[in-house]
């Protein structure tokens, strides 16, 4: 299950990508926007993502403008790991490496043909388990359970 928003400036790409993966068989819910609002606020649905992802044991993908702030809106939610990724081999590391469950993308910076291919990167890279990749994941646990 993989859970998609964004705000008005990633609606776009949302629909874009929202269309690739259903047309590669996966199975996508919607979280917003569904309609362009120039003053919507991305903390209303990268959040809404990451409560989903938490919940189900999902992925995510989050796109507003530059990702920044979806990045930090998603990762206020205790058990999500969002990352911002920009090129390919940094979508390849954050699984690997760090696991992430929501994806973040930038709209304004990044063409929807590398997005998607980000995206890919993102759902086909499997996270590698190595003791380094989960005491550091397992120290950012411990912090979140303070």
């Amino acid at each position: 299950m993989i859970f998609i928003g964004a705000d008005h400036r990633g609606l776009s790409q949302k629909e874009e990508i929202k269309k690739w993966l259903v047309d590669n068989g996966e199975e996508v819910v919607d979280l917003g926007t569904q309609n362009y609002d120039a003053e919507d606020d991305y903390p209303d649905f990268a959040i809404k993502v990451a409560e989903k992802v938490v919940l189900e044991n999902g992925k995510g993908i989050v796109i507003c403008g530059s990702g920044v702030g979806a990045s930090v809106a998603a990762n206020k939610v205790k058990g999500a790991r969002a990352g911002l990724c920009l090129l390919e081999r940094q979508a390849r590391a954050a699984r690997n490496d760090d696991n992430i469950n929501i994806l973040v993308l930038a709209a304004d910076l990044i063409p929807l043909e590398d997005n998607i291919e980000i995206v890919n990167i993102f759902l086909k890279t499997v996270f590698s388990s190595e003791e380094k990749y989960l005491r550091r994941i397992n120290k950012i646990k411990s912090y979140e359970n303070k």
